[in-house]
């Protein structure tokens, strides 16, 4: 492993990622800008948080020592993706982007077109079994020749660095920003689909971890390289253990976000039950056991 003066002192230019922040940066500002003008007060700790954990966390991963050394090093390129999936979609959904895109677009052939295409990607998205299965893919690339050939194309791997947070943040986006009311009964099924998240998740790293395949086939770039520089074998284990840490760690705050909503919907229902007279109750426990039979 690298000294701690090296990965805090190592540094390069991305264009990939810094156009991304522009463009990121600047559509939040302007939408800010609009909700301003319309005389919305926007919460300055969700403006933080899209601009410092989400942006801020995007930056350090693409041009710090991840980004830097993601396409020598295994296991720089896997925290870095999967801190991409995860961490970085969860502090941009904080500043609720989709809100403010609501109110900074209120009328036009602009917004109608935006909602348009939100619309399919948000609903497919927010189905339940979407996101065990989207994770589980995109860490199950680190099995696969894909994972040698994208961290070592510098295209490929700027285009991962974009299109990587945007699907994490498809991800998130419609548990934070989600407005309408769910049952308990739903929430419980969101529950299944994350215990099985959590396992399915841990699958890719454990196996890194303990075979002692090489799975990208690929060689590092250049022949200088520092002394701390692992070995294949050592390179891919460590890459597994970060992958199976992240994985299992970021899935912690989703089953708390769940078990937070499930206690306001158990809330909700129990005091619209408790204000029906007995006679409301008895029509609708007979209406339940006449849809049974």
């Amino acid at each position: 492993m690298p000294a701690l003066s090296d990965f805090l002192g190592t540094w390069s230019l991305d264009g990939w990622a810094l156009g991304f922040l522009m463009v990121a940066g600047g559509l939040y500002a302007w939408g800010l800008l609009r909700a301003s003008r319309s005389g919305i007060y926007w919460q300055p700790w969700r403006v933080a948080a899209f601009y410092l954990l989400g942006l801020g966390s995007y930056a350090a991963l693409s041009f710090g020592f991840l980004g830097t050394y993601s396409p020598d090093l295994r296991w720089a390129f896997s925290i870095r993706i999967a801190l991409l999936l995860f961490v970085v979609p969860a502090g941009l959904a904080l500043g609720l982007p989709l809100g403010l895109a609501r109110v900074a677009v209120r009328t036009g052939r602009l917004r109608s077109v935006l909602a348009a295409v939100a619309h399919k990607p948000l609903r497919l998205f927010s189905n339940s079994a979407v996101a065990p299965v989207l994770g589980l893919l995109v860490l199950s690339m680190m099995l696969t020749p894909l994972a040698g050939i994208t961290r070592m194309s510098p295209v490929w791997e700027g285009l991962l660095g974009i299109i990587i947070p945007l699907l994490g943040l498809l991800m998130v986006l419609p548990m934070v920003e989600e407005k309408t009311r769910i049952s308990t009964a739903l929430i419980m099924v969101q529950f299944v689909f994350a215990f099985i998240e959590l396992l399915a998740d841990a699958i890719p790293g454990l196996l890194m971890r303990l075979t002692p395949t090489i799975f990208d086939g690929a060689a590092a770039l250049g022949s200088a390289r520092p002394v701390w520089f692992p070995t294949a074998l050592a390179d891919q284990q460590l890459a597994g253990d970060w992958l199976w840490f992240i994985a299992e760690v970021m899935d912690l705050p989703i089953l708390i976000l769940l078990f937070v909503r499930m206690a306001k919907s158990d809330k909700g229902e129990r005091k619209v039950l408790d204000e029906l007279t007995d006679e409301q109750m008895d029509e609708l426990n007979a209406a339940h056991l006449h849809q049974r039979g």
